[in-house]
């Protein structure tokens, strides 16, 4: 069964830092391309970041750039997004998502399978 998991998530104040991790199973994440999405209420959803699967080219949204890096751990199947400096315009739901495309794409169409998502909050 194929499956993604977020975690990670949760309260933080502003200027503080968290890391996502998005756990893979039924699959291997090495041959996917691996982005993360936001979506804050309200609004739509929104690339964040990604990795792709062909040379490990990260690309990054311009909101975060800078802020956030995105990294892949093969031997444990799963990618991260460590996100410093966040801001209150950081909090959404992230999630993370496989493309068997091997190459980053920005659209959410482009990605086949989504975890279920977890909370960041940036608050004071």
């Amino acid at each position: 069964q194929v499956q993604l998991v977020e975690s990670g998530g949760g309260l933080v104040q502003p200027g503080g830092s968290l890391r996502l991790s998005c756990a893979a199973s039924g699959f291997t994440l090495d041959y996917y391309a691996i982005g993360w999405f936001r979506q804050a209420p309200g609004k739509e959803r929104e690339g964040v970041s990604c990795i792709s699967s062909s040379d490990g080219s990260t690309y990054y949204a311009d909101s975060v750039k800078g802020r956030f890096t995105i990294s892949r751990d093969n031997a444990k199947n799963t990618v991260y997004l460590q996100m410093n400096s966040l801001k209150p315009e950081d909090t959404a739901v992230y999630y993370c998502a496989a493309s068997d495309k091997l190459e980053c794409g920005s659209s959410w169409l482009w990605y086949d399978y989504w975890g279920q998502g977890t909370q960041v909050t940036v608050s004071s």
